[in-house]
């Protein structure tokens, strides 16, 4: 079993930082690709960021120059720095990852949710 679990949410005013991070942990034996993503209310969820294992990335355009996805392999950890924050930037944030928990079935890999954790940004 993998658990993804993320913290860091606050409300914050508008050009404030804050940064989230996840944890995974479980029966992990690697983690492929990593993101975030948000879903506001009313809203579909929407990819913000991605970080590959080779750590290639990948930044929505509204918080490019904003935001900045990095990870932490050894501790099996992802991160999100927060700057400039906008209004538009409240949403629930979601943890994401590609996880094998398999060694010899290293092709098996299975996609993990956390279960989000709320920003608010006011004006």
């Amino acid at each position: 079993q993998v658990q993804l679990l993320e913290s860091g949410g606050d409300f914050v005013q508008a050009g404030g930082s804050l940064r989230l991070s996840c944890a995974a942990s479980g029966s992990i034996f690697s983690i492929n690709d990593m993101a975030w993503y948000r879903q506001a209310p009313g809203l579909q969820r929407e990819l913000v960021a991605s970080i590959s294992s080779g750590d290639s990335l990948y930044y929505a355009d509204s918080v490019k120059g904003r935001f900045t996805i990095y990870r932490d392999n050894a501790k099996n950890m992802l991160y999100l720095q927060m700057d400039s924050l906008r209004p538009e930037d409240t949403a629930v944030y979601y943890c994401n990852a590609d996880i094998v928990t398999d060694g010899s079935k290293w092709w098996e890999v299975n996609g993990y949710w956390g279960r989000g954790t709320q920003v608010t940004v006011s004006s």
